[in-house]
Order: structure tokens, then C-alpha cells, then sequence
């Protein structure tokens, strides 16, 4: 074999093997019910072949276009966070006996993988003061449309009633779910940055099966969430929260605020941002909804010996169980990305996580009334943010051109708002995290001040 192509397991043998059993002369033969009028004849536009390593080079040239924020200090957050990853995660997930894993089908045996998920769901439980956790989901948009499928099958109403401040998103996936159930989506405006408490008190009937908001929202701020429970637990519907798990190393969680549904993507628990993912979803719920949870459950028992041992105790993946009781077809976890949260989780302790959270909000509120006391500049919401925030742009300015301006001084800016919200052109979602630095915080505002 030619050791030119050592990526290509065919040899020149093969192809005249396959050609002789096929009955032609030339690979051109297999094109022949392509008329020739329509076909391509001569090369494509490419560059010739290169070298191992003329094409290292090339690639890491392309890479290196990349405004990534390893170079760049970012504040953009809306949805995919820039925060600290410990080291220490990569090293345990690049182990193989966990990056090789997959569903444990045969779970008896993957008890180390089991384990593992069993952890993660223990960790869930803990941070969303939720009874029970499954083995996670693809991100946090689809575990809030599955979420929505959940809230319908229970309470076998057709009417799911979600605020505007939920990631527009998450919001999408939920529709195109809906629409599969045949359930009538209704959006609730916002005032002053949370859900609007008298629309959302109009909207709910008996008919509703459940009430969606995220907190903290998409605008950054935080949503009165005990106002909201008992709006929808007096018509006896469920009350589902999207939360930013970081956050919740500070703010109350929400299954004591009276969630029956928690779910949000594990993303800022030490899993890097990778150009926008993959992430890992978690799903959480209160004990009555445990056996319609999507997904599966791992749980802790002892074998014939009195050892500790895991196995899956509850699945309803419609491959495991027959297909008309099946209530989702989520079919595979993110065990290697949910496995990242876990070892974030314990290597930062509840002291860690409390910190970290802490570090996020002091550093939010520090840019935020560095960004305000601009000229021009201005923060429309006055209700409590947890890392993000809207920043007002001076009259007439385009957040996307501001953004591309930022970037040739070297830095990544926050979220175009016109971009999902037709009526916030000329505002921008800004993040901080406990990456940013108070240097890297005060250049930004310093760069912002004279490019506006």
C-alpha cells in the first residue's frame, strides 16, 4: 500500500478487486446513469495535496484566526459561559476507561461508569433541592422542552405557558416539541427585566399544564419565583425553573421555592465553552414524577455480599421499554460531560462553589457600574442580576458593529439583544464571570467608552 494516503485503508488491490466483482472496467462506469450533460467534467477549484506537516501548518494558521477566549477576554455569556475548568477535569475524563464509555446496556458490568452518573444525579438533587435527578440530557434547551412534553403527559392538559426571559432558544425547541403534541404554547412579556406577574396571572386557566420561567433569565436577572408558585399550583398545574447551576452556589434553590420541574445545562460546572458545546442538560423533578422523567435513573444498592453496587433502577427510553409507553425519546446521556460537573463539583466543595458564584456576582455588578457610568450608556432593568446584565447603547448605535470594533481591540462583546428581541436593538447582554479580571473589566470599559 502507498504510504502517500496512510489515512486511507483502501489499496489500488482492493479497488480492482471491487471493480472486477461490480463487472466494470473504470470507476467512471459508476456514474454512468448520470447524463453526461449534467456532469461535472475537469478538477474542482482545490488546492493540490499537501504534506503532514505543510497541512499542520496550514490548519493551525486557520485555527489561529479563531477569536478564541483563551486570547481574548469575552463577555459573552447568553447561554455558553467562559469560566474556570480545573485542570484537574480534563486529566480524570481523558482517562479511557471513561471517554470509551458509552449507555451502560449491560449496567451490571459498568459500574464504574454508573457510579459516576449516580454521583452527578446526587450532586443535582443537592443544588436544585430536588428529590430525584436523572442521568442528564443532551443540554439545558432540550431538558426544557422535555420538561414541557412531562408537565402535558401529567396533567393531560394542552396549554404550556412560558415567559419571554426564557432563552429564546430553549423557547424554539419547546415549540417544536409542542407542536408535535399538539399543545398551545402562550409568551408572557416581561417588565422591568422579570416576567410580567399580572400577564402571567391573566394567562394561567385550568387549562394550563405548567408555567416555565428561568431564573436567572435570559436578561441576567432573577425571577421571583415564590410569586410565581402558587399562580400556577392553584390551578393545579406544575411549575417548571431553568437555572444556571453556578448560581445557585448563592441563591435559594428552587425545588424550596416550590418547583416540581428543575432543569438547566451543567455547561458553567467546569465544561468548556468548545465553540458552543457539546453541554450536558440536567433534569430534575419531585418524587410524584419520578417514573414519566425522560431518560434514565441510577441507583445505589448491594450485591449478595453486602457490597456497595450500582444499577439503572428506572428507565423510560422508548429503545428500552415498548414504544407507546415510552414518554421521550431522549436516548443517549452525556455520561463523559456530566462526569466534567461532577469532578467540578467536588473538587470545589460547597465552600468552592459558593465562592465562585460569589465572585461572579461581585465582578457582574463591578462592570455594570463601570459600563453605566459611561456616557450614553445606561442599564434599562433595575431588578437583581446574579453575572449577566442589559447594557443600553448610546442613541443610534449598532450593538453588531460595536462588537465587530471590540473585536479588532482584542476583545469579545456581550450579545446583540436585537438580534432575539426585535425591541431591544441597541442593547447588549453582557457577562462576567470569575475569569475577568478587574484590568480586563476596566480596558473593556475604557474601549467601549471611546468606540460608542
Amino acid at each position: 500500500m502507498s504510504m502517500k494516503h496512510r489515512y486511507i485503508p483502501m489499496t489500488e488491490q482492493d479497488q480492482a478487486e471491487m471493480m472486477q466483482t461490480v463487472g466494470i472496467q473504470s470507476i467512471e462506469e459508476l456514474f454512468r446513469d448520470i447524463p453526461a450533460s449534467v456532469r461535472y467534467r475537469g478538477t474542482l477549484p482545490m488546492s493540490s495535496a499537501l504534506d503532514e506537516q505543510a497541512l499542520l501548518t496550514h490548519m493551525k494558521e486557520l485555527a489561529g484566526r479563531n477569536a478564541d477566549s483563551e486570547r481574548y477576554p469575552s463577555f459573552l455569556g447568553a447561554g455558553i459561559y467562559d469560566h474556570h475548568v480545573p485542570v484537574v477535569i480534563n486529566h480524570i475524563v481523558s482517562r479511557s476507561e471513561f471517554y470509551t464509555a458509552y449507555t451502560p446496556y449491560q449496567p451490571e458490568i459498568s459500574q464504574g461508569e454508573l457510579q459516576a452518573i449516580f454521583e452527578f444525579q446526587s450532586y443535582i438533587c443537592e443544588l436544585t433541592g430536588m428529590k430525584v435527578a436523572n442521568a442528564s440530557m443532551y443540554d439545558g434547551a432540550t431538558a426544557l422542552a422535555e420538561a414541557g412534553a412531562l408537565a402535558v403527559g401529567a396533567t393531560k392538559r394542552k396549554q404550556i405557558v412560558i415567559s419571554r426571559t426564557v432563552h429564546p432558544e430553549a423557547r424554539a425547541i419547546l415549540r417544536t416539541t409542542a407542536r408535535g403534541l399538539n399543545v398551545d404554547i402562550v409568551e408572557i412579556g416581561y417588565a422591568n427585566g422579570t416576567t410580567d406577574l399580572e400577564q402571567l396571572k391573566a394567562a394561567v386557566t385550568d387549562q394550563t399544564a405548567a408555567v416555565i420561567v428561568q431564573s436567572p433569565n435570559f436578561f441576567g436577572c432573577i425571577e421571583e419565583v415564590a410569586v410565581i408558585e402558587p399562580i400556577i399550583h392553584e390551578r393545579k398545574g406544575l411549575l417548571v425553573v431553568s437555572t444556571n447551576p453556578i448560581s445557585l452556589g448563592l441563591l435559594e434553590a428552587p425545588g424550596r421555592l416550590g418547583a416540581d420541574i428543575v432543569v438547566g445545562d451543567a455547561q458553567p460546572l467546569g465544561i468548556s465553552a468548545s465553540l458552543g458545546g457539546p453541554t450536558c442538560g440536567f433534569f430534575a423533578v419531585a418524587e410524584p414524577l419520578m417514573r414519566r422523567m425522560p431518560g434514565r435513573i441510577v441507583g445505589q444498592t448491594v450485591d449478595r455480599d453486602g457490597k456497595r453496587g450500582f444499577v439503572l433502577t428506572l428507565q423510560v427510553r422508548e429503545q428500552h421499554i415498548r414504544r407507546e409507553k415510552a414518554t421521550s425519546n431522549i436516548c443517549s446521556n452525556q455520561a463523559l460531560l456530566a462526569l466534567c460537573a461532577s469532578v467540578y463539583l467536588s473538587t470545589m466543595g460547597k465552600a468552592g462553589v459558593r465562592e465562585a458564584a460569589n465572585l461572579n456576582l461581585q465582578k457582574a455588578h463591578y462592570t455594570a457600574k463601570r459600563l453605566s457610568a459611561l456616557d450614553g450608556f445606561a442599564l434599562p432593568f433595575g431588578a437583581p442580576f446574579f453575572n449577566e446584565f442589559v447594557l443600553r447603547l448610546p442613541e443610534g448605535t449598532s450593538a453588531a458593529e460595536l462588537n465587530g470594533k471590540l473585536l479588532d481591540a482584542g476583545m469579545i462583546g456581550g450579545y446583540d439583544l436585537g438580534a432575539a428581541y426585535p425591541e431591544l436593538q441597541g442593547h447588549m447582554l453582557v457577562a462576567v464571570t470569575e475569569k475577568r479580571t478587574k484590568a480586563e473589566i476596566d480596558t473593556f470599559a475604557e474601549r467601549l467608552g471611546e468606540l460608542a
